[in-house]
C-alpha cells in the first residue's frame, strides 16, 4: 500500500481482514457479527499497543509519511481570508515557503510555513520543502510587516533543512538562516511555531525563534537527521534507527528538555488518518497560546523569548565537576 509503514502492518492486515469480512457477510446470508465484534475488539487492542508505544524511528516515519497534512492545509482549515505574498524583493519567490496575511478567529495575523508536495510534480515545484535563501528573506520581510501593523506571527515547520545546493549557498544561505535568528528574536509582536512534521537543523530553526513553541506528538525536530547523525557518528546511514533513539529528536524528549512549550495530540496512527480532527487539535493550543502572548507589551515579549531560549538546556561548570568549592 502507498504510504504503509513497517510497524503498522498488524494493523493494516487486520482492518482489511475485518473490510473483507463485512464485504462477505453483505454479499451473503451468512451471519458473522459475533466474529467482526471479536476482531473489531482485537483490532483497538492491537491499534493501542502498536500507537501507545511507538518508537523515536516510528514517529520519524510519520513524521515524513507522503500523506501527512502539510502547512497549505492547516492553513486553509485554520484561518480565513488567507492572502498569500510572494518574493523576497531581492532576488525572487521560493514557494517551499508561503506566507501571508489572515483572520484567525477575527484577530489579523501573519502566517509562514515551510511547504512540500504531496506527490513527484509538486515536490519539484516546492523543492521538497527545502527553501532556498529567497524564502527565508520573504518569511522576513512578512515578519518585519507584521510587526509594523502589530499582527501576531504564526510559524509552522516542516523541512528536512535549508537546500544546500550550490546556487543557494552563493545566494547567501547561511547569511539568511543567520540574520532570520538576530530578527525574531527581537520581534516585539508574538511568535507561536509549530512543528506540524520534521524539523531539519537551521532550515527549521530559521522559523523557529518563538515566544511558544509547540510539537504535533508525531513531529520530530533536531538539528540533523538520523541518517545523516548516523553516517557522521558510525559511518554508515543504514544505522538511522539507532541514531534516531539516542538524538532526543522527539516530541516527549523535547518537551522534557525544555525546548518545546506543549505536545500537540495526534489522532490514532498520525495527522494524515484524520486532519479535520488534527486541525482541532492544533486550533485548542493554538488559542490559548495567543490568549496569553497578546496580553503582552512589547517589551516584555522580547523579554519572554529571550528568557525561554536561555534557560532551554543543562549544563556544569568546570569547578563543579573538578569539585571545587
Amino acid at each position: 500500500m502507498v504510504g504503509e509503514l513497517e510497524f503498522e502492518r498488524p494493523v493494516i492486515e487486520l482492518r482489511k481482514k475485518i473490510s473483507e469480512l463485512r464485504e462477505f457477510t453483505k454479499n451473503t446470508d451468512v451471519d458473522l457479527t459475533d466474529e467482526l465484534e471479536k476482531l473489531e475488539g482485537r483490532l483497538a487492542k492491537l491499534e493501542n499497543e502498536i500507537y501507545g508505544n511507538m518508537k523515536p524511528w516510528d514517529r520519524v516515519q510519520i513524521a515524513r509519511h507522503p500523506e501527512r497534512p502539510t502547512s497549505l492545509d492547516y492553513i486553509k482549515r485554520l484561518f480565513t481570508n488567507f492572502l498569500e505574498c510572494h518574493g523576497d524583493r531581492y532576488y525572487g519567490d521560493d514557494e517551499a515557503i508561503v506566507s501571508g496575511i489572515a483572520k484567525y478567529h477575527g484577530l489579523p495575523v501573519t502566517i509562514i510555513g515551510h511547504q512540500r508536495g504531496k506527490d513527484t510534480k509538486e515536490n519539484i515545484r516546492r523543492n521538497f520543502g527545502m527553501p532556498h535563501p529567497e524564502g527565508y528573506r520573504k518569511a522576513l520581510r512578512l515578519m518585519k510587516q507584521a510587526e509594523k501593523f502589530n499582527r501576531p506571527i504564526i510559524c509552522f515547520i516542516d523541512t528536512k533543512g535549508a537546500y544546500p545546493g550550490k546556487a543557494a549557498e552563493e545566494r547567501g544561505q547561511s547569511e539568511a538562516i543567520a540574520k532570520n535568528l538576530f530578527e525574531m528574536a527581537g520581534l516585539t509582536v508574538p511568535v507561536v511555531c509549530i512543528v506540524i512534521g520534521e524539523g531539519g537543523s537551521g532550515g527549521a530553526l530559521a522559523l523557529g525563534v518563538g515566544n511558544h513553541i509547540h510539537m504535533l506528538e508525531n513531529s520530530t525536530y533536531s538539528v540533523i537527521s538520523p541518517e545523516g547523525a548516523a553516517a557522521l557518528l558510525w559511518k554508515d546511514a543504514s544505522l538511522a534507527k539507532k541514531a534516531a533513539e539516542t538524538m532526543k529528536i522527539t516530541a516527549p524528549d523535547l518537551k522534557e528538555l525544555g525546548v518545546i512549550d506543549e505536545i500537540i495530540p495526534e489522532v490514532k496512527g498520525g495527522a494524515h488518518k484524520d486532519v479535520e480532527t488534527q486541525t482541532a487539535h492544533i486550533d485548542r493550543v493554538l488559542r490559548e497560546s495567543l490568549s496569553l502572548l497578546t496580553k503582552m507589551g512589547k517589551v516584555e515579549l522580547v523579554k519572554h523569548r529571550y528568557e525561554k531560549f536561555k534557560s532551554i538546556g543543562e549544563f556544569q561548570s568546570t569547578n563543579d565537576y573538578i569539585g571545587v568549592q
